[in-house]
């Protein structure tokens, strides 16, 4: 009698003990799944500022060029300018 009571006090035991490693695996499952999440959101926001950041750096490269056409017109009429002002102080 004694000898089975053990025998389902074990059974008992050992199923409880499953019982509480299942429950600790799926916690631990729903924390790796949580921090995937996560990670996987600061990843897409550094994707995207990164993103953002080329196309300032792209509207900047296009303002550059504006730039450098304005400045080399400009300089272009001084030069015009300045053949013009030779000219009238010789006549």
């Amino acid at each position: 009698g004694a000898g089975r009571g053990w025998g389902k006090m074990a059974a008992g035991g050992a199923a409880d003990a499953q019982a509480r490693f299942g429950h600790s695996v799926k916690g631990l499952l729903t924390e790796k799944v949580t921090s995937c999440g996560t990670d996987v959101i600061a990843l897409t926001k550094q994707v995207l500022k990164g993103s953002r950041s080329a196309e300032l750096l792209g509207q900047a490269a296009r303002n550059m060029v504006m730039q450098e056409d304005a400045i080399l017109h400009s300089e272009d009429s001084l030069r015009k300018m300045a053949i013009i002002t030779t000219h009238l102080q010789y006549q």
